[in-house]
């Protein structure tokens, strides 16, 4: 694993859901793995749990961790190749890449779209040149299409809880909110729920909020968000805005937002959501604060999301030595 960007990043999804779950049994087993190695967390739009997760888990590894906070402390990135610097830009992704390449043996990226332009947003220029420029492995914090982090400890959290011999019905339905939010998480969802192929998959949003078909390939789709409902096992909430015509809001039809009532038809199914959460908004509180609800257990299992993740980084590749410095880390 030399990167971690998405799904097709990690070619074996069992063997990461199991060393999760074995971290979550024993955080500290390979408490010396990372000794002498750093990791560098930039964020250039703000975070809590992945932010946090992710310290968590590298330190468990015994990795040293730096955050960064891109916006605040440093200066304002150009990531267009062949750009003329003549705007608000200081430093280029060019010139700033290596050298976080030499500070850190691995670097953790949270990136944004800009919901503006679909063609920017969906090449995933930022994190790409990260990946381009830097020299050691990435780690995707959130980027413009895709939360992999996030999907990985979805995936694990319903392994844990589905102990059935069969395919469990999972749905991922869309929920009112009240500004327009990406695509990311039910991309993401989407593709990797699609690729473990462990499940009934169903998609339920209102018309026109159709996500790109390349995250979506085996899944049903349907506009009917009680017909999906049906005997599901596992509900996924999340919002997200208009890809077609992108980024826009045209439908916040209260209705969508998931009730005891609506769930009565499922398989006494549990509610997921990667949070934040808007209470009543899109998750009522009674869903919320049910013994349905697996929004708590889903974020704490993100620690071991990362900490599989990481593992496999420093475990399969030998990170490069760069710098002349610590003879241990090889850092300046």
């Amino acid at each position: 694993m030399k990167k971690f960007i998405s799904c097709e990043d990690a070619p074996d999804f069992q063997l990461l859901i199991a060393k999760a779950l074995e971290y979550k049994s024993n955080p500290f087993k390979d408490v010396t793995l990372g000794k002498g190695k750093r990791m560098g967390l930039l964020f250039l739009n703000p975070s809590m749990r992945t932010r946090l997760s992710t310290e968590i888990a590298a330190k468990n590894l015994g990795m040293d961790v730096i955050v960064f906070n891109v916006g605040q402390d440093g200066w304002a990135l150009e990531f267009e190749d062949e750009a003329i610097m003549s705007g608000t830009t200081v430093e280029h992704v060019k010139d700033a890449a290596p050298i976080l390449g030499k500070y850190f043996d691995v670097l953790g990226i949270r990136t944004f779209p800009s919901l503006k332009n679909k063609e920017d947003d969906y090449s995933e220029l930022y994190i790409n040149q990260f990946v381009k420029y830097s020299g050691v492995p990435v780690v995707s914090l959130e980027s413009a299409t895709l939360h992999p982090l996030q999907s990985l400890t979805d995936l694990i959290t319903i392994q844990e809880m589905f102990k059935e011999k069969r395919k469990p019905k999972i749905v991922l339905t869309w929920a009112p909110h009240v500004k327009a939010l990406p695509q990311c998480v039910a991309n993401s969802f989407s593709q990797w729920v699609s690729a473990w192929g462990g499940a009934e998959f169903v998609i339920t949003h209102p018309e026109d909020y159709e996500l790109d078909t390349k995250f979506t390939k085996g899944a049903t789709i349907t506009h009917n968000q009680d017909d999906a409902l049906k005997n599901a096992d596992f509900v996924y909430v999340k919002n997200w805005s208009t890809f077609a015509d992108y980024g826009k809001i045209y439908c916040n039809d209260p209705e969508w937002m998931l009730t005891h009532e609506k769930l009565a038809s499922t398989n006494n199914a549990k509610i997921m959501h990667c949070l934040p959460v808007r209470r009543n908004v899109e998750l009522s509180d009674e869903v919320l604060d049910s013994t349905s609800s697996l929004v708590t257990q889903q974020a704490s299992n993100r620690v071991w999301a990362a900490q599989a993740v990481l593992a496999e980084i420093l475990n399969r590749f030998k990170l490069p030595v760069t710098g002349n410095g610590n003879p241990e880390t090889g850092k300046l």
